[in-house]
C-alpha cells in the first residue's frame, strides 16, 4: 500500500511537472510570438516615419528645384531692346539684333510722322508697286546736321547708322537727357549727345540720344538732307538757370536695370 501510494505521488508530481513545463513552453511561446508582433509593429512604424520625413524631404526638394528653375527661365526671359542711335555696333554686354539706317520723315514736310527707324539693311518686301502714286508717307534716310558742332564736325552731312541692341538679365532702359552717368542701380548701356530736329522746320522730331562718338555710312556724306539731327540747346526761362546753362549743349545717356 505504502509503495502504491509513493508511486501514484511520483507519478502526480510527474504529471504536474509536465504540465508546468508544458504550461511554461507554451506561455514563452505566445510571448516570443507577441514580442514579435510588437517588435514587427515598432519596425513598421519606424519605417513609416522614415518614408514620411523622406516624402517630405523629397518634396521639399522638388519645390526648390522647380524654383530655381522658374528663376533661371524668368532670368532668361528678363531681357530688353533698344536702339543705339549713331552707331554700327553694340556695346561689349550686348547683343547685336541687327545694324542698319536711321530712317525717318522728310525734314520740311508737313504732318509727317515724328519717329525715328532703325531700318535694317537686309529689307524684305511684300506685295509691291513701284513709284509714287496716290497719297502715301515716306521714309527718307538721315543725315548728323554738326558743322557748328565742336564735338562732331566731322561727321557733318554723313548719313546716321544704328544698331538694335538685346541685353539679356535686364527688365528695363531708359534714356536720361542731361546725364552722362547713370543713376544709382542702374548700368550704362551708351553715352552721347542729344539731337532732334530743326525748330524752323515743319516736320515734327522727337530728342534722341546719338552715341558720343559717332559711326558714318560708308559712302554717305553727300548733302541730301532727309531726316536730319541738330545739336540740341538749353533756353533758359521756363528752364531753371542754374542747373542748366544758356546756350550749352546737352548730353544724354542710356541706361538699363535688372
Amino acid at each position: 500500500m505504502i509503495l502504491f501510494a509513493t508511486a501514484q505521488a511520483e507519478t502526480s508530481e510527474t504529471s504536474n511537472g509536465s504540465c508546468k513545463d508544458m504550461l511554461q513552453g507554451y506561455l514563452t511561446g505566445q510571448l516570443s510570438s507577441a514580442l514579435g508582433i510588437y517588435q514587427i509593429e515598432a519596425l513598421r512604424r519606424e519605417f513609416k516615419s522614415f518614408t514620411d520625413v523622406s516624402e517630405k524631404a523629397m518634396k521639399t526638394f522638388k519645390e526648390e528645384v522647380n524654383a530655381d528653375m522658374e528663376r533661371y527661365q524668368d532670368e532668361r526671359n528678363k531681357s530688353i531692346v533698344y536702339t543705339r542711335w549713331g552707331k554700327k555696333t553694340c556695346p561689349t554686354a550686348a547683343e547685336l539684333v541687327h545694324s542698319g539706317y536711321v530712317g525717318g520723315s522728310f525734314y520740311g514736310d508737313y504732318g509727317a510722322a515724328v519717329d525715328s527707324l532703325c531700318l535694317p539693311s537686309d529689307p524684305e518686301w511684300g506685295i509691291y508697286r513701284d513709284g509714287k502714286e496716290g497719297n502715301k508717307a515716306y521714309v527718307y534716310g538721315a543725315e548728323y546736321e554738326t558743322n557748328t558742332f565742336i564735338s562732331m564736325p566731322d561727321v557733318h552731312d554723313h548719313d546716321v547708322p544704328c544698331a538694335v541692341c538685346l541685353v539679356p538679365n535686364r527688365s528695363v532702359v531708359n534714356m536720361f537727357p542731361a546725364r552722362k552717368t547713370c543713376y544709382d542701380g542702374w548700368k550704362l548701356e551708351y553715352q552721347g549727345y542729344l539731337m532732334a530736329g530743326y525748330r524752323g522746320y515743319q516736320s515734327g522730331s522727337q530728342y534722341t540720344c546719338i552715341d558720343i562718338d559717332p559711326d558714318t555710312i560708308d559712302g554717305g556724306q553727300a548733302n541730301n538732307n532727309g531726316k536730319m539731327f541738330y545739336q540740341v540747346k538749353a533756353r533758359c526761362g521756363s528752364l531753371k538757370c542754374p542747373p542748366y546753362v544758356e546756350g550749352r549743349e546737352l548730353v544724354c545717356v542710356v541706361c538699363s536695370k535688372e
